[in-house]
């Protein structure tokens, strides 16, 4: 009984591990809410590490005077369901979730969030899209 509960709890922890694997390394840049753009706007981006560790960060220059503002922060080991970020430079919490080229805004639970500001540009007549945004190297 002991050997089988044994080779139960390996397989379910090797099953957790293989699940957990990023589906990258390396850095990408992103936007999620379309409306949120221009002179002064946050450039956020993720990078994830070898080890699995998803660091998120953003880069805002003012126009005004060229003072440049940025904060990065380890957000833990990659987590396909869901990802907490919080920005205590401008003390801004918000939950993502990633795959290979897509980045999407979500609840704590990593359900998809809707919003008209996740609506593109190009399609002004769209309500309540869902917050996605593209990975780009």
């Amino acid at each position: 009984m002991k050997k089988i509960l044994s080779v139960l709890i390996l397989c379910i922890s090797i099953l957790s591990f293989a699940q957990t694997k990023a589906p990258f390394t390396g850095k990408r840049d992103f936007n999620i809410e379309q409306g949120a753009s221009g002179s002064g706007t946050p450039a956020y981006y993720l990078d994830v590490k070898n080890n699995g560790d998803v660091h998120f960060g953003f880069v805002q220059i003012n126009q005004a005077d060229g003072t440049e503002t940025k904060e990065e922060i380890n957000a833990g080991k990659y987590n396909p369901t869901v990802m907490k970020v919080h920005f205590k430079t401008y003390n801004e919490t918000f939950y993502v979730k990633f795959d290979q080229e897509k980045i999407y805004l979500t609840d704590e639970k990593g359900k998809i969030m809707k919003s008209d500001d996740c609506c593109p540009v190009s399609e002004m007549a769209e309500l309540n899209c869902n917050c996605e945004g593209t990975l780009y190297q």
